[in-house]
């Protein structure tokens, strides 16, 4: 090892022993002890006599071999020399003047010893000493520079430690909180830099929990389901599916299934072959050509007509299909990823979507999280929305406080799609470059969408959502956390997520109506209603 990098390796060990996440008296002691080993010193100690509101503070070697050194006292000629010079260096204590009275030092041998001042507050009032054997011809000028600057981090380290302590907390418990902050800051950037790469922007508890869902998920080819209330991004979700899975440099295909008819959703999922109806002049490839080898998105899978759910269940099992006016039969390897809001359970008890096909594309379900639930996640959103909306359009919009923490309050029963035009009608219309919390359109009751909602109303200048006479609340939320039970989105949409945690509440407690009522913090009696309002079987374990 060059002697550069050696001495390079002996600060860093000395400074690692002096830094370390012990009380003071410990990591003196070690500290001492690891110079000795560095230096190749009999023995020597640390010395800093008490101060105004502090105790003395004392560190010496434990070295086998030689006598410690905490039986031993400096001469106090050799101290004051050592506190006017900054340092010393005697090559032989049994010949020196300064060392005539100390006969303790003698008996060991021709001994050398060096010294360095500690400066602690600015003040110097300590030495840092060792003694070694004497050695003819050798030059410890080198010793006395390199003690020297250890006794300036050991300065330091004093000092930090009194100023810690005197907030009445230890060296370790500052340093194991610095740590955790630090590590909690490094996540939480990272974390919001790879979900803005994915197009999911947020770090609640509740989002990266199905962040990390659907990451399991990409690991492997199963269909999955993706459920929720609108606007939650189920689109960006299967687009993290397809990102961090093997298929990530093949296409991602994405199609809505609104109420088409039987024939144009076979045309816009298979293809069509020329003149296969009127219309057809060239042949048309099909998503599921497009998405071969990646990833295909059916979204509002809910919605296809009765008459085309088996032949969709067919391409789901073989795999394979023929275009609309073709006889050939093709194969493509895709992996599918559904998406609905709509309660599929109820659609299949009203003969409106194929059972077989339900239990063939349910079978790795992931359930995102509404808005209301994601606490902390709107300043987030707000805040990027806002800075897409001055990209496209040349402005320098931001907010106040005040309008984010008004923004925070507001349910948002649209999601992260109802937030985004909340923001750009906002934005549209800002007199000011502060967007504050009165340039909201609720507060003058300008909140148009909230009459999508019954039982919606607007209070104390933010949206309140209310269930209606009759039904039941959103099994462990709030009473005003709920939409209304309302045919079409909305209303399904809160029936699939009660469902959905009041089976994996049973699940956690083994089927036990009590023990699930305990977990979803309600009555047995509350949880039994649920179960028959659901339609949920209990199961006998």
């Amino acid at each position: 090892m060059r002697k550069q990098d050696k001495r390079s390796a002996e600060i860093y060990s000395i400074s690692k022993a002096l830094f370390a996440p012990t009380r003071l008296e410990i990591t003196l002691n070690n500290f001492v002890n690891t110079l000795s080993l560095v230096l190749r010193m009999r023995r020597g100690g640390l010395e800093i006599p008490a101060s105004e509101g502090e105790k003395k503070i004392t560190a010496a070697t434990r070295n086998s071999g030689s006598p410690s050194a905490a039986h031993y006292t400096v001469p106090k000629a050799a101290i004051d020399r050592i506190m006017t010079a900054g340092r010393l260096v005697v090559p032989d204590v049994c010949n020196s003047e300064l060392f005539k009275d100390q006969i303790k030092w003698h008996g060991i041998g021709p001994t050398a010893f060096i010294a360095a001042a500690v400066e602690v507050d600015h003040e110097t009032g300590g030495m840092l000493w060792f003694e070694r054997a004497k050695e003819s011809g050798y030059d410890y000028e080198e010793d006395v520079h390199f003690l020297s600057m250890a006794a300036d981090l050991a300065g330091r380290a004093i000092r930090l430690h009194r100023t810690i302590s005197g907030r009445g907390r230890t060296f370790a418990e500052e340093q194991e909180e610095q740590q955790n902050s630090r590590d909690e800051q490094s996540q939480s950037s990272a974390r919001q830099r790879l979900l803005k790469n994915d197009g999911i922007i947020g770090e609640s508890t509740a989002l990266m929990a199905a962040v990390d869902t659907a990451k399991v998920m990409a690991e492997t080819n199963s269909i999955v389901l993706l459920r929720g209330e609108t606007g939650t991004g189920k689109e960006c979700f299967a687009k993290l599916i397809h990102q961090h899975s093997t298929r990530q440099k093949k296409p991602f295909i994405k199609f809505n299934c609104p109420a088409l008819s039987e024939s144009l959703l076979e045309s816009e999922l298979f293809g069509h072959e020329k003149g296969a109806f009127t219309g057809a002049i060239a042949q048309r490839v099909g998503r599921f050509e497009s998405a071969n080898g990646g990833t295909l998105l059916l979204d509002e899978i809910g919605e296809i007509p009765p008459a085309f759910q088996a032949k969709l269940l067919r391409v789901i099992q073989e795999g394979e299909f023929e275009r609309v006016g073709g006889t050939k039969t093709l194969k493509v390897d895709v992996r599918l990823i559904f998406a609905t809001n709509k309660d599929l359970e109820m659609a299949v008890q009203n003969g409106e979507f194929r059972e077989d096909l339900y239990y063939r594309i349910s079978g790795v379900p992931l359930i995102l999280p509404p808005l209301r639930h994601r606490d902390g996640d709107i300043p987030l959103l707000a805040r990027a929305f806002l800075q897409r909306f001055n990209e496209e359009n040349g402005r320098d919009l931001h907010f106040a406080p005040s309008a984010l923490d008004h923004l925070s309050k507001c349910k948002f029963p649209g999601n992260v799609r109802e937030l985004e035009n909340c923001v750009r009608r906002t934005a549209t219309l800002a007199r000011s470059k502060t967007i504050t919390s009165t340039d909201f359109a609720c507060q003058t009751d300008q909140c148009f969408s909230s009459r999508l909602w019954k039982g919606v109303h607007c209070s104390h200048g933010h949206i309140e959502i209310d269930a209606p006479a009759g039904t039941t609340p959103l099994l462990g939320a709030p009473a005003n956390d709920v939409p209304p039970k309302e045919p079409g989105s909305a209303g399904v949409a809160s029936n699939l997520i009660e469902r959905d945690r009041l089976i994996s509440a049973l699940e956690e407690a083994g089927w036990n109506q009590a023990k699930a009522a305990r977990i979803l913090k309600k009555t047995p009696r509350q949880v039994g209603y649920a179960l028959r309002r659901h339609g949920v079987d209990v199961r006998k374990l």
